[in-house]
C-alpha cells in the first residue's frame, strides 16, 4: 500500500473505532479476554494464599497486586482503543529506544534488580518494578510490523534485511546478558514469526538462526546449572529429589486432578509440595483443583483467542499488512507462552521462566498482556468491517 491508501484506510478505521462492525468477533474478543482475565486471577487466589500467609503477607496479597496492575492494563487498551493507528506505526522506533534504555538501565545501573542470580527486572523511582523484556517484546511487534511494511523501508534493499536482523541479534543479546534464556528463545520466536508472516525471505530467518546457534549453545553450557537441568531433563532419574522435583510434583498434580478436581480451593500441592505453584507451575494446581474439565474450559478460550487473532489478521493482510502483522505478533506471543507454559508442566521441555499469560502471577505481564489485547481488539474490528463489505 501506499501512503495515500494508508492515510484513507485510517481514516476508515477511525470512522469504525466504535466496532459497530456487524460483526460478533469483537463482542466475542471481549468476553474471551474478560473470562481469561477474571478466571485468572479466581486461579491466582486459590492458588497463592497459602504462600502469601507463609511469607507474612495477608491472602489477599498476590491477586491484589495482580488485580491493581489488571485494572491498569484495562484503562490503558481503552486508551490504545482511541490512538490513531497512524501514531501506533510512528511510535515504532521510539518504544525500540525505549526498550533499549530499558535493557540497558536493568544491565549496568543501580536500577537493575537481581533475584536469584538472574538481572531481569528495572525498579525505577515513582514507578512499579517490571521487566523489560516485556517491553522490548511489544517492540518488536510494532517495529517489525511497520518496518516489513512501509513503503520507505523497501526503496533501501540491504538494510531492508539487514536492520530486522541487527534489531533481533542486539535484544537476544540483551536478553541473554540478564540471564533469561527461555525469553530470549521466546523473543526470537514471536520475531521470526512476524518475519515469515511478513514475508521476509527465508535465506535470511535461516541465517539468523545460525547465527544465533553456537553464541546460544555456548551461552547454555555457560552455567553449570543449565547443565545440569538439560541433563535432568534427558535423564529424569538422575535427579528426582532435586531438579525434577518440580516437574515431578507437576505431574503428580495434574494426575490427582482427574477428571473434575478436587475443587476450588481445595487442592494440596500448592500448600509446599510445587514450590513457587503461583508463577510458572500455576497451571499444575488449577488442574489438580478443576482437573481435565477446567484444563478444557481454559484451552478452549485461548484456542478461541488465536481463531479470532488469526483470522483476523489473515483478512486484514490485503488490504492493510501492518494491521495485519500487528495482530499476528500480538496472537502469536500470546499463544507461544501458551503452549511453552504447557510444555513445561507437562515435562515435555526442560523447567523455564515463561508464564502462564491471564493466570501467572507478574504484574508486568498482565499489564502488558491486557493492554496487547486492546490493540488486538482494535484489528479484530477492523478485520469485522472488511469481511462484511466483502
Amino acid at each position: 500500500m501506499t501512503d495515500r491508501d494508508y492515510s484513507d484506510w485510517y481514516s476508515l478505521e477511525e470512522s469504525h473505532s466504535s466496532g459497530k462492525s456487524g460483526s460478533l468477533a469483537p463482542f466475542t474478543f471481549i468476553c474471551v479476554v474478560m473470562i481469561l482475565v477474571f478466571t485468572g486471577l479466581l486461579m491466582l487466589y486459590s492458588s497463592s494464599y497459602a504462600e502469601a500467609i507463609n511469607n507474612g503477607f495477608e491472602h489477599y496479597y498476590f491477586v491484589l497486586r495482580q488485580g491493581i496492575f489488571a485494572l491498569l492494563g484495562f484503562v490503558c487498551a481503552v486508551v490504545v482503543c482511541f490512538i490513531p493507528m497512524k501514531w501506533i506505526r510512528l511510535s515504532a522506533i521510539p518504544l525500540v529506544f525505549l526498550a533499549l534504555a530499558a535493557m540497558l538501565l536493568t544491565l549496568f545501573t543501580p536500577f537493575g534488580v537481581t533475584v536469584l542470580g538472574a538481572r531481569r527486572w528495572l525498579d525505577l523511582p515513582l514507578l512499579p518494578q517490571f521487566q523489560p523484556s516485556e517491553v522490548v517484546k511489544l517492540s518488536a511487534v510494532i517495529f517489525l510490523s511497520w518496518w516489513l511494511t512501509s513503503t520507505r523501508t523497501k526503496r533501501y534493499m540491504g538494510w531492508y534485511y539487514v536492520i530486522p536482523l541487527v534489531f533481533i541479534l542486539s535484544f537476544s543479546l540483551l536478553i541473554v546478558l540478564q540471564k533469561a534464556y527461555t525469553t530470549m528463545i521466546h523473543f526470537l520466536i514471536l520475531s521470526l514469526a512476524i518475519c515469515v508472516a511478513g514475508r521476509f525471505r527465508l535465506r535470511y530467518v535461516v541465517t539468523a538462526c545460525a547465527f544465533l546457534f553456537v553464541p546460544g549453545f555456548l551461552f547454555m553450557i555457560s552455567e553449570s546449572y543449565r547443565v545440569k537441568r538439560l541433563a535432568s531433563f534427558i535423564y529424569p532419574q538422575l535427579d528426582p529429589q532435586g531438579l525434577n522435583w518440580q516437574v515431578n510434583m507437576s505431574l503428580s498434580a495434574i494426575s490427582e486432578g482427574g477428571i473434575s478436581g478436587k475443587g476450588i480451593g481445595n487442592g494440596t500441592y500448592k500448600l509446599g509440595l510445587l514450590p513457587e505453584v503461583q508463577n510458572d507451575f500455576i497451571l499444575s494446581s488449577v488442574i489438580e483443583e478443576t482437573g481435565l474439565i477446567g484444563f478444557l474450559f481454559i484451552i478452549t478460550f485461548f484456542i478461541l483467542f488465536a481463531i479470532l487473532g488469526y483470522r483476523a489478521a489473515s483478512r486484514l493482510w490485503s488490504r492493510d499488512r501492518f494491521s495485519s502483522l500487528l495482530a499476528t505478533g500480538i496472537t502469536t506471543m500470546i499463544i507461544s507462552q501458551v503452549a511453552l507454559n504447557i510444555a513445561v508442566i507437562t515435562g515435555l521441555v526442560p523447567p523455564t521462566g515463561i508464564p502462564l499469560p491471564f493466570f501467572s502471577q507478574g504484574g508486568t505481564n498482565i499489564f502488558v498482556v491486557i493492554v496487547e489485547c486492546g490493540l488486538l481488539y482494535r484489528m479484530i474490528v477492523l478485520s469485522s468491517k472488511e469481511a462484511k463489505d466483502e
